[in-house]
């Protein structure tokens, strides 16, 4: 998992969760993860999409899709996740749009190649896609650093909002999925009170701020909670997504249940880490 990210507006100084067409944000319909520290990868243009799907027809259409959006640029088609790994060093997208299952290299391996091997002023967001409604893909597609997953029965519009969401650099997820999440966690989470030796790494600040975003804090909460600035409650989350390889807060939220930083019990009643966040700073 790697780095960092970013957007929203409003009370956290963010820019504004993108929009559809029809100047709607879909929030009904998709749970949006805030971002964090790091520049959106597009600047001004048009976001560089690679489609990567081992069918043609569908890497067709799918392409097809988002060419109809000016503000979309598809830069490349992969045919199979070793071709994904080629074509993102190769075309350098905004975005990849990736199928989690591929013959040769499954998405999900290719995924975790292009984001290690990426610099992370480049390091593309991928947003998974796939045709099983399974916790371990979604489990799979989180820890391999994609920033989104996407059914492929989603309407075109919600596709093309997945993208300009992850491009801008928030976390987007089917509301099922951070529901099932949570519950499983909730399930066979530890209990919260001794955190794994995956997190010794951390300062104790830094401890204290990824424990927040686990439980759904906005940046601009945490830092009125600890008496700092926001500036610096991004800096101690960076620090320690840098420290543990993470790639995006959805991948932070996982890592502290799984490693018991937080308790299952603070999510049982509410979704609110994985579902609550809407446009907060990072």
């Amino acid at each position: 998992m790697g780095a960092a990210e970013q957007p929203g507006s409003g009370q956290d100084s963010d820019r504004e969760r993108p929009r559809d067409r029809d100047g709607r944000t879909q929030g009904d319909t998709m749970t949006v993860l805030s971002p964090l520290p790091a520049e959106p990868r597009s600047k001004g243009g048009a976001t560089r999409v690679l489609v990567a799907d081992d069918h043609d027809l569908i890497r067709a259409g799918l392409s097809a899709l988002i060419r109809a959006d000016p503000r979309l640029r598809v830069v490349g088609e992969a045919v199979n996740g070793v071709d994904a790994v080629a074509k993102a060093a190769l075309t350098e997208p905004d975005v990849i749009l990736m199928d989690m299952r591929m013959s040769e290299l499954d998405g999900v391996d290719a995924c975790a190649r292009i984001l290690s091997s990426a610099p992370v002023r480049s390091r593309p967001r991928v947003l998974a896609l796939s045709a099983f409604d399974t916790d371990e893909h979604v489990h799979a597609a989180l820890r391999a650093g994609a920033s989104g997953f996407l059914f492929k029965d989603a309407r075109p519009e919600q596709l093309l909002y997945a993208l300009h969401t992850v491009a801008a650099g928030y976390c987007l997820f089917p509301p099922s999925v951070a529901r099932r999440l949570v519950q499983a966690y909730a399930r066979t989470g530890r209990d919260g009170d001794e955190p794994q030796p995956a997190l010794d790494r951390l300062t104790p600040r830094e401890l204290e701020v990824l424990r927040l975003v686990a439980t759904g804090s906005r940046n601009s909460e945490i830092a009125a909670l600890l008496t700092v600035s926001e500036a610096t409650v991004k800096s101690h989350l960076s620090r320690a997504m840098t420290k543990l390889g993470l790639y995006n807060r959805a991948q932070a939220v996982v890592l502290a249940y799984e490693c018991g930083l937080v308790a299952p019990r603070h999510c049982c009643q509410d979704t609110k880490s994985l579902v609550g966040f809407g446009k907060s700073a990072r």
